[in-house]
């Protein structure tokens, strides 16, 4: 009985241990992060978030919806189950400590002048250039345009799962012709 006791105080105390070995090398997790969303979390593909300097809050909230389910992602739902919740709460704060790096892009005066338009029904949550301080709110300054189009066409589709029902309400109240002209609004701002 005594053995069996200390067997299972010994498994315990390495799967505790494990866990803590991982989240103190959290520059280890992130290397697979950085993989795809560029290192140190500024990104460098059209397609692919910048997540350096994002609000702590915000990154770990949607890493546990991709881990529990309740946010479609093929890639990050399947990356994300195997990581622990100390783990994805180190992440987040990693990442949220890390300065936020907007990619200016640019856009034509046209496309500029009809994305501030659209961006309206946004400013509430992301701001006048999409630099919110919130702690639930991504910037949306200097991210990808590209990216931020697939998001907005993820919201405004009903079979995706994007949980956020407030995000989903103003994706909705965009016209088909604005989901474009406002995600380069936002790309193009710097601050």
């Amino acid at each position: 009985m005594k053995r069996a006791v200390l067997s299972v105080l010994s498994v315990a105390g390495l799967c505790a241990a494990t866990g803590a070995l991982a989240v103190d090398n959290i520059r280890g997790l992130a290397m697979t992060c950085d993989n795809c969303h560029g290192t140190g979390g500024t990104s460098v593909g059209l397609s692919m978030p910048s997540i350096a300097g994002l609000p702590e809050a915000y990154l770990k909230n949607i890493m546990m919806e991709w881990k529990t389910g309740k946010r479609a992602s093929a890639n990050m739902t399947r990356l994300i189950k195997g990581y622990s919740e100390d783990e994805i709460a180190a992440l987040a704060g990693y990442y949220a400590k890390l300065p936020w790096k907007p990619q200016p892009q640019s856009v034509a005066a046209d496309v500029l002048l009809k994305g501030k338009d659209a961006s309206e029904a946004c400013e509430n949550c992301h701001g006048k250039t999409g630099a919110s301080e919130e702690d639930d709110t991504p910037h949306l300054n200097g991210q990808w345009a590209k990216y931020l189009e697939l998001e907005l066409m993820k919201y405004r589709d009903p079979g995706f799962a994007m949980p956020h029902r407030k995000m989903t309400n103003a994706a909705k109240k965009l016209g088909a012709d604005q989901v474009q002209p406002a995600a380069q609004y936002y790309g193009a701002q710097s601050k």
